[in-house]
């Protein structure tokens, strides 16, 4: 029999001149993504890449730093300075990066597990001192990377490859946790809130001090297929359902439980002296102007 050959796909149109206002800012040798589908960190990146080109920030600017997971190819896909660290110690990195070049805008782009199991101390300790960075953590409640075992934000009774049965750990509610530690803007939105996500970014590249917004987002490989959440669309539809916008909400009342709804928005919002500040200023007191 003769074989019919499958017609080539028409390539996308290309129009001579006409770029995507991002473009600048991505790598665009290493796209496609490696992402899978109905994941919401491609919805965190472009967020984050409509601020930066919102606020017309100079690429040379920004640096952004990344731990280990799903969310540390962040930093292998920005044309930004940026450093892809090893797991839990993004923040440090950070850190340092910050008292070295203080002029730059540095921004940690993370997951749930590489923030808050490994790196949690050093979460706490740069929200006390109040760097003056900002931290996006992309929190999908497992370690989606590696083959979706629980986590410290795995609601109870989520079910992953750790806890076939449900866990039954106590989670941590990621906003309260920034509060207590001393952060001074803290918000939280979902994949599914991305122009109210766009804007919360660039409030925190403006403010001075520690920055964290937390966003809640679909991991359909891992944590959705185990939990039944159906797909990504599903998962969207579910945020519809449950997030209630409360700015200025108690973050203690900000915990997740699966089936009930919870609160997204901007939970603080306050100005008090920065880490490199207090250090100026104890260096004059000491040395002199």
């Amino acid at each position: 029999m003769p074989v019919v050959k499958a017609k080539p796909k028409p390539k996308p149109e290309v129009v001579p001149g006409v770029r995507h206002p991002s473009e600048k800012y991505l790598r665009t040798d290493r796209l496609p993504h490696i992402w899978c589908s109905g994941c919401g960190l491609g919805i965190a990146l472009s967020s984050f890449l409509y601020a930066l080109e919102e606020l017309e920030i100079d690429p040379d600017s920004v640096a952004v730093v990344s731990g280990i997971g799903c969310a540390g190819r962040f930093a292998g896909y920005v044309r930004l300075d940026s450093y892809h660290t090893t797991h839990g110690r993004a923040i440090p990195f950070a850190t340092g990066l910050k008292l070295a070049k203080p002029d730059l805008k540095v921004v940690v782009f993370s997951g749930d597990g590489d923030l808050f199991a490994i790196g949690g101390n050093h979460f706490i300790h740069a929200a006390r001192r109040n760097i003056d960075i900002t931290v996006l953590c992309v929190n999908n409640f497992n370690y989606g990377m590696t083959g979706g075992q629980v986590g410290p934000t795995t609601p109870v009774g989520g079910r992953t490859t750790t806890t076939p049965y449900g866990n039954f750990e106590h989670p941590f509610n990621l906003v309260y946790l920034a509060a207590s530690a001393g952060a001074t803007y803290v918000a939280r939105w979902t994949t599914l809130h991305a122009r109210r996500l766009k804007e919360s970014i660039k409030e925190a590249l403006q403010h001075p001090g520690f920055n964290f917004i937390e966003i809640i987002s679909p991991c359909p490989t891992n944590f959705g297929r185990r939990n039944r959440l159906g797909d990504a669309l599903d998962e969207m539809r579910y945020y519809a359902e449950k997030a209630v916008i409360r700015h200025g909400a108690d973050p203690a009342e900000a915990e997740v439980i699966v089936g009930k709804e919870f609160i997204v928005g901007k939970f603080v919002d306050i100005r008090k002296p920065t880490y490199l500040e207090l250090y100026h200023k104890k260096v004059e007191e000491l040395f002199g102007p």
